[in-house]
């Protein structure tokens, strides 16, 4: 009954832009800043090409008998998939691109990934559920190719993430070698993007919790930090069961992109392209004070070389270990010696016998389509 109130719900938006205030002060959006006095068209034109995925309605009901709308319950799931859709746009397009509208797996794939999380399907989810969501949806996603990690105890381990993207390479690899082999056999050769052997591009979230029932004021200048590294994707945050995507800051007030508008399902055209005018908020974005956000969050950050990673080990160590009494999160070397052994995720195998090779194939590939890169 109440997914029933939200499947004709339509948000109007408003007619007025709300306007940034006067100030002197930067903006900074994903690592990269601008002036209000001098370049405000540049930062509009930069908020608006990130994408930006609301509820919609109308879509094939999830499972088949489930709900057709994600209305009233699945904006941390759309948030998600815009912290996703910026490291896409990161790792295809680079940070400078504008306007573009790369693959995300669907509202339905996350939703029904998050029931393996403990997640019922219309059952809201927070940052860290979220997070371990894409971690696995990524496992059947070789052409974008991501290695996803997501941090435990507040730890980024060094050790384990070099493990990961190199190995993870490695085994990219070797299974778009596999596949490469049985689509020419089966004329359905495909090409992923992103082959080359080496560091497997890497999607790190770090869940965090900042407080216990507020934000702790102590770890407000480390958290802005975040947003003006340049290997930053945002935070995935807002207020109890109100999920946001934050991109930046002015001040001590946060930026972000707000889920909380159901549009229709939009499906992808004959030809296969997607009307993408409205996966682009053409408003001026929200904002809200840093010491009203609740303090379960969760950092994004996309590292497409082993440099980039590098780079932002010396930024942590430098403008927020360094800083901060009380960190926001440790980066540690080695792997915790009374941690369980840590072993990269790795895409379940497909076993078959020498006589179901064909029909084994075609139902491999089967999988592997249904989790690809969709946009409900």
């Amino acid at each position: 009954s109440v997914l029933s109130r939200y499947e004709n719900q339509i948000t109007i938006l408003p007619d007025y832009l709300e306007e940034f205030p006067e100030s002197d002060e930067p903006v900074w959006i994903l690592g990269r800043q601008h002036h209000l006095n001098t370049d405000k068209s540049k930062l509009l034109l930069d908020i608006s090409a990130r994408l930006w995925f609301t509820y919609r309605r109308k879509f094939s009901p999830i499972g088949g008998t489930g709900p057709s709308s994600d209305a009233g319950w699945g904006c941390m799931l759309r948030c998600g998939q815009m912290m996703l859709a910026q490291a896409l746009i990161c790792r295809h397009l680079g940070r400078a691109s504008l306007w573009s509208f790369p693959g995300v797996f669907s509202l339905t794939q996350t939703a029904q990934m998050g029931v393996g999380e403990g997640k019922s399907i219309g059952e809201w989810f927070g940052p860290n559920t979220v997070a371990q969501v894409l971690k696995k949806l990524a496992l059947f996603d070789e052409w974008n190719s991501l290695a996803v990690y997501v941090s435990m105890d507040n730890t980024v381990v060094i050790e384990d993430i070099k493990k990961m993207c190199w190995s993870s390479a490695q085994s990219s690899s070797v299974a778009h070698s596999s596949a490469h082999l049985h689509r020419s056999a089966l004329g359905q050769n495909k090409n992923p993007a992103g082959l080359s052997p080496g560091w497997k591009p890497l999607l790190l979230i770090i869940p965090l919790r900042l407080g216990i029932n507020h934000i702790n004021p102590v770890y407000i200048d480390a958290f802005k930090e975040c947003f003006k590294m340049p290997q930053s994707l945002g935070a995935l945050g807002g207020k109890p069961n109100n999920a946001y995507y934050f991109i930046g800051f002015l001040g001590n007030e946060l930026i972000y992109l707000d889920p909380h508008t159901t549009q229709s399902f939009v499906d992808s055209e004959e030809n296969g392209t997607v009307d993408d005018k409205s996966f682009h908020c053409q408003q001026a974005p929200h904002r809200m004070k840093i010491m009203n956000l609740d303090p379960s969050v969760a950092l994004g950050f996309f590292c497409k070389e082993e440099c980039d990673f590098d780079n932002w080990c010396s930024l942590v160590q430098q403008e927020i270990l360094k800083q901060q009494s009380l960190r926001m999160f440790e980066l540690v070397q080695k792997h915790p010696p009374h941690w369980p052994p840590f072993i990269p995720p790795s895409k379940p195998e497909v076993t078959t016998t020498g006589a179901e090779l064909i029909e084994s194939t075609d139902k491999l590939f089967e999988l592997e389509e249904e989790f690809e890169i969709l946009s409900v």
